[in-house]
């Protein structure tokens, strides 16, 4: 059974920054993609970043390019979402989502993580 379990969420001022990581249990990890989402109140679920199996490929949409970096440690079952110059408009749940065949489509990610809140103050 795979696992999906989020941290690193919290309360921080505009500006500044937070490192999300998604911890993975069970073997489908290294396969695929991983990706992270986020929700905000009212909203629906949008992509954010993706990463591929090696690591090579990285993919984000256009809002958080050049503040947000994705990577991932498959030793340690480990993706993580560094995020900088964070902006009010970034404040939603986000959910790590593992073994996607399409980078950022949701309904093609087979597992999901509980969400961690991240919320940005101005």
């Amino acid at each position: 059974q795979v696992q999906l379990v989020e941290s690193g969420g919290g309360l921080v001022q505009a500006g500044g920054s937070l490192r999300l990581s998604c911890a993975a249990s069970g073997r489908t990890f290294s396969s695929n993609h991983m990706g992270w989402f986020r929700q905000a109140p009212g909203k629906e679920r949008e992509f954010v970043a993706a990463i591929s199996w090696s690591g090579i490929n990285t993919y984000y949409k256009d809002f958080v390019k050049g503040r947000f970096t994705i990577s991932r440690d498959n030793a340690k079952n480990t993706v993580y979402l560094q995020m900088n110059s964070l902006k009010p408009e970034d404040t939603a749940i986000y959910y790590c989502a593992a073994s996607g065949s399409r980078y950022n489509d949701p309904d093609t990610y087979a597992h999901w993580g509980q969400g961690t809140q991240v919320t940005v103050s101005s």
